[in-house]
């Protein structure tokens, strides 16, 4: 059993990019940190290896290295730990890998969030807080996203998994009272991100002299999120618990996504400033001092134009607005990369 002096936080994908720098605000502020993590081999199993060497380093950090779907692992946790607050992050991630390989996402984002909800109906935490994706938004052409916008039209394989997800999630708050929190999260970058992420890619590539594939012809804009941003509204909205019954100001009202049926609510993480894919290009080519080879290929399956987050939600709950501009976050990122490989 845990000890019940220091709060308990479960972080589910521990070890991947956003896991362990949300694992890494926690330890520091005195948490104890269970962290699951698969270690998958989707991408560099060495790089999990890094950042969960030192997570490690904390006393107050557990490892589990199972599959989330795997019956009665989350429940036996639960019921060892008896968690605070559980932040569920562990997913198959990539729009593109889904087409390749829908049943990963159908095994891990489904299957493994259904065992989630399952564990936290036993042994109910304060807060669950859970990871979507802007990707969820799908054919929405209204801009920016907000959260109570009808998202309907999926694009692909994982958006889909991601907004079942979100309906499932809302289901067990509504039956079993289980106050929730969804976040969807705007493309985030910054040091120790995936490989198969577009800073990564793009900075490796031009590196090593070779070229870079640019999507619909470059005719493409994101709302760029640096990750100390997310991990700050993340860590804020861990004590943002929604209730059925609404006692927030008539300010919070006029944009909230709270349900009303249940202690549930969506929040967008962004930047809210949409920046062209070229001009991202063009801040990696500055931080590294060399030009990319582009090819311009056309728009790929289950791709967007655009995404733009309005955050207002966001602000009003916390106060806190992310600020970090690409520039500054390239910079950061590539500073990172040099180091890590000896470049």
């Amino acid at each position: 059993m845990s000890d019940k002096k220091q709060k308990v936080v479960v972080v589910t994908g521990s070890a991947g990019f956003i896991g362990y720098h949300i694992s890494t605000r926690f330890l520091d502020e005195g948490w104890r940190v269970v962290g699951l993590d698969s270690m998958s081999d989707y991408y560099d199993i060495g790089l999990k290896e890094q950042r969960e060497s030192m997570l490690k380093k904390s006393e107050s950090y557990r490892s589990i290295h199972e599959k989330l779907e795997t019956k009665n692992v989350l429940m036996e946790l639960f019921a060892d730990e008896r968690p605070d607050f559980v932040i569920h992050l562990a997913a198959q991630a990539g729009v593109r890998y889904s087409i390749e390989n829908p049943r990963a996402y159908l095994e891990s984002n489904i299957n493994g969030t259904f065992e989630l909800l399952e564990a936290a109906r036993a042994y109910p935490p304060k807060h669950m807080l859970l990871a979507s994706t802007s990707s969820a938004y799908g054919s929405v052409q209204q801009m920016p996203y907000k959260e109570h916008l009808r998202a309907d039209h999926q694009l692909s394989f994982y958006a889909a998994t991601k907004k079942s997800t979100e309906n499932m999630a809302h289901s067990y708050s509504h039956l079993f009272n289980l106050p929730t929190t969804m976040f969807r999260f705007f493309t985030v970058y910054g040091p120790w991100s995936r490989p198969d992420m577009a800073p990564f890619k793009f900075t490796k590539a031009i590196l090593n002299g070779e070229p870079i594939n640019v999507y619909n012809n470059g005719d493409m804009k994101r709302d760029f999120t640096y990750i100390d941003d997310l991990v700050i509204s993340v860590r804020l909205l861990v004590d943002k618990i929604p209730k059925v019954c609404s006692t927030d100001n008539q300010r919070l009202e006029a944009v909230d996504s709270k349900s009303a049926v249940a202690p549930f609510r969506i929040v967008n993480i962004g930047k809210s400033k949409p920046e062209k894919l070229t001009s991202f290009i063009e801040a990696i080519e500055k931080a590294v001092c060399m030009n990319a080879d582009k090819i311009f290929l056309p728009m790929q399956p289950g791709d967007v134009r655009s995404t733009w987050a309005d955050t207002s939600l966001l602000e009003n709950l916390t106060g806190y607005k992310p600020t970090t501009d690409i520039s500054e976050g390239i910079e950061k990122f590539v500073k990172w990369y040099r180091d890590y490989y000896n470049i």
